[in-house]
């Protein structure tokens, strides 16, 4: 599997410049940023609409990224092994069965199995089963002066496809006042997210099969690298501790509860929260070549927690979200920037484990905060979680600095 990167050279036109198998795994990433953009935003609304309460919201998201975390770690012990197309394949299927369930269970106990083994993402960044494999595939044949470029493009496509899912929020609102119940109205936005998984599928059979052991000799455990993935993991780790107290569909939450605001005006917000979220990545790409991986994902970062810190303490809506839309537009520019730094500093044969390795953590720290989160959305001050979430993130983006400002990838070392 190799790319060709003749087009690069001839202007940047970057569609033109991969070969099939890569754009089978964008058109991928965008059918399930789709259903991740709308599902984020009517999950509580839908729990909501059932009679949950804010903590047991909270348990149902803690529950999804505890088995986001699980299934993201089986993905990287088997990517050595099997062939990522059919893992893929396997995942998309997940994704359609998640839907179908959604749709037809009410009972607390029953929700928090669905959301355990199924694939709804309750944050607003791209974690779960797909993403080890597909940056595996993605990372296999990119060149160090054009990866970073890569995972931008993959994460600007994602983000994309988050924001129109955000705008499809609205549509239990038409249902509703077209005569349908408020429940059937969610219900049938979860159906639209199993044809959404469908699709996904329809692009992964195309892929060619590729299996790790292809270009280096299949590996669980990681190597001479060791040492950099563990520090890099347990950063990322408290980093997603504190994320998990506002993923997106606890601040949905809260800005229903706080201010009142309808699902049409948040499904609105969000499309607006991912468009920023979505063009930040390819200028992350290029603030990442101009200034280094590290000190973007650090100097994005802080100003991002700030806003969100100021943003619980505001008693005003527009500044609220104000303060919410500019965080959007550099939170997440840590993001392709991050995953090009991790596939950088480790040997190729071990990139399918460190991402798995990177992942895992991650996704099982940040799925003890919801819970919590949820339980102080219900206290007198509920932009608690947020300002929690603000503090811890600043603390991990100095760690960050301080640890690795001295540790290059590549293109780094050689000014490329």
């Amino acid at each position: 599997m190799t790319i060709q990167t003749s087009a690069e050279k001839q202007g940047g036109r970057w569609m033109a410049a991969w070969p099939s198998n890569v754009t089978l795994l964008y058109l991928a990433r965008a059918a399930r940023g789709l259903g991740d953009g709308f599902a984020v935003i009517i999950l509580p609304a839908y729990l909501t609409e059932l009679g949950l309460t804010p903590f047991q919201v909270g348990i149902a998201a803690t529950s999804a990224l505890l088995g986001t975390a699980v299934l993201t770690l089986a993905a990287g012990y088997l990517a050595s092994r099997f062939d990522l197309r059919n893992l893929l394949l396997i995942s998309a299927c997940t994704m359609v069965a998640t839907g179908v369930a959604f749709s037809n269970v009410e009972y607390f106990p029953l929700i928090i199995i669905v959301a355990f083994l199924g694939t709804t993402n309750p944050s607003s960044g791209d974690i779960g089963i797909f993403v080890p494999l597909e940056h595996a595939m993605l990372a296999q044949d990119a060149a160090d002066h054009s990866r970073t470029q890569v995972f931008a493009r993959y994460s600007l496509i994602g983000g994309l496809s988050a924001a129109a899912g955000a705008l499809i929020a609205t549509a239990p609102d038409l249902l509703v006042a077209l005569g349908a119940s408020k429940i059937s109205a969610l219900q049938l936005m979860f159906y639209v997210y199993a044809a959404l998984g469908l699709l996904g599928a329809a692009f992964y059979a195309r892929l060619p099969r590729t299996i790790a052991k292809d270009t280096a000799e299949p590996t669980t455990a990681l190597g001479p690298s060791r040492g950099t993935v563990y520090k890099l993991a347990a950063l990322f780790s408290l980093d997603s501790f504190a994320g998990g107290f506002a993923v997106q569909s606890l601040v949905a939450l809260w800005l229903f509860e706080r201010f009142d605001l309808s699902l049409a005006a948040a499904s609105i917000f969000f499309f607006w929260s991912n468009v920023l979220t979505a063009f930040s990545y390819p200028v992350a790409a290029r603030l990442g070549t101009r200034f280094g991986l590290v000190n973007t994902m650090v100097f994005t970062h802080i100003p991002s927690s700030l806003c969100l810190i100021l943003a619980a303490l505001s008693p005003n809506l527009t500044i609220v979200l104000a303060l919410l839309l500019l965080r959007s537009a550099l939170s997440q520019m840590d993001v392709p920037t991050r995953t090009s730094y991790v596939m950088a500093v480790v040997t190729p044969a071990e990139r399918t484990a460190a991402a798995s390795v990177t992942a895992v953590p991650r996704s099982l720290a940040s799925s003890i905060s919801p819970a919590m989160a949820g339980a102080l959305l219900s206290t007198s001050f509920a932009g608690l979680p947020l300002v929690i979430c603000g503090v811890l993130k600043i603390v991990y983006d100095l760690a960050l600095l301080f640890s690795f400002r001295h540790i290059k990838p590549p293109e780094e070392k050689t000014g490329r």
